[in-house]
């Protein structure tokens, strides 16, 4: 059994000191066999997680600074707002006094920069669509020139969807330079 010729008396020993490990199932409805475990042994699940020297000095170390209580952290969150700080909260008191109409017609002002913004953006969007057509023009124009020049003999079908999409491009510019 263990390799070396025991005694009868001395293996019952050996046998009554080794601690088992029941029987358990498995979550796929399989069972797990009993196991023999030295003693002393403790499972996987109960062996607390190692943590080094500087996970365990900073657990250990106060939140406070040194010297100062509880007492004085609650008495010093008023005093520790800053000069803006403290306007700036005054300000959110004030807006929240105010009355519903001022706070509409806060409300408007703020929409008409929103809706002036809008259009600005608005323009630059479509000058760089403008700027893109120009450049997909342009470049229709010049397989225009290879196709009537001989240099290009067969175009590919890209090519020739590329040819067909010419004046659609031009119809689109015009009217983009018709809206600004």
């Amino acid at each position: 059994m263990f390799g070396v010729s025991v005694p009868y008396t001395e293996r019952l020993a050996v046998v009554l000191i080794c601690k088992y490990i029941a029987a358990s199932q498995r979550p796929d409805g399989s069972w797990r066999r009993p196991r023999r475990v030295k003693d002393g042994f403790v499972p996987q699940e109960e062996v607390p997680v190692y943590e080094n020297k500087y996970v365990k000095f900073f657990k250990s170390k106060p939140e406070l600074p040194p010297g100062m209580s509880p007492e004085d952290e609650t008495q010093s969150d008023a005093a520790a707002l800053s000069k803006t700080a403290k306007r700036n909260m005054k300000r959110k008191e004030k807006r929240k006094q105010q009355s519903p109409q001022e706070a509409l017609s806060a409300e408007l002002e703020h929409m008409s920069l929103a809706a002036e913004e809008e259009t600005a953006s608005n323009s630059t969007e479509k000058a760089k669509k403008m700027k893109n057509l120009r450049k997909k023009l342009r470049q229709v124009e010049e397989l225009q020139q290879k196709v009537d020049s001989g240099e290009l003999k067969t175009p590919s079908r890209e090519q020739l969807d590329k040819l067909s999409r010419g004046q659609a491009l031009r119809d689109e510019l015009r009217l983009l330079e018709a809206d600004l």
